[in-house]
């Protein structure tokens, strides 16, 4: 019989989930089944958005994260991040052309966040050992030394949420089916 990971709501999350839930709530007006599963584990969920925060505020613009998000994700093969991230980019506004390449894992049609995409990549298949030709390649774009190191940030945050999604299962709400991904 398959393990089935619960889907906790704020009345049978474990007491030390329970905030970090409100404020999600709070924040996006509803409680994701994903968020609930995470609050199993009360610290991977608090350790997720505090990452996903810190990554929030680096220096990369909102679209160069959402980059690095999608790149982890496809790479990862996260259907719910996937389709969560899609939703965000679209509803940003986004080229539906760079949102089908991401999703698609193909060449983006941007050349600066092509050059993202294959830095975050590489860090991640090197494990951090990048070749010098592939940090200066990302550097002549006009990313930084410490964009580089918001990219760790960035691949860290989604490899725990990934990991974490897949894990567990995690279902794409009802809101997002429209996003949905199969990879």
């Amino acid at each position: 019989m398959p393990v089935t990971f619960a889907t906790h709501t704020l009345e049978t999350a474990p007491a030390a989930a329970r905030p970090v839930m409100e404020g999600v709530q709070r924040h996006l007006g509803h409680l994701p089944a994903a968020v609930g599963r995470l609050a199993t584990s009360p610290q991977l969920l608090e350790a997720f958005t505090k990452s996903n925060a810190l990554f929030s505020s680096s220096t990369l613009e909102p679209l160069a994260r959402e980059v690095v998000v999608f790149t982890v994700a496809t790479r990862n093969r996260c259907h719910l991040c996937v389709a969560m991230h899609t939703a965000i980019v679209s509803k940003q506004g986004a080229d539906p052309e760079l949102v089908a390449a991401l999703r698609d894992q193909r060449p983006l049609p941007d050349d600066r966040l092509e050059a993202l995409r294959l830095f975050t990549l590489e860090v991640i298949s090197t494990a951090g050992a990048v070749a010098p030709e592939s940090l200066e390649a990302f550097l002549d774009h006009g990313y930084t030394q410490r964009n580089a190191l918001e990219v760790v940030l960035g691949i860290g945050t989604y490899t725990m949420s990934t990991l974490a999604n897949r894990l567990t299962d995690a279902p794409v709400d009802e809101r997002l089916a429209e996003f949905a991904w199969e990879g």
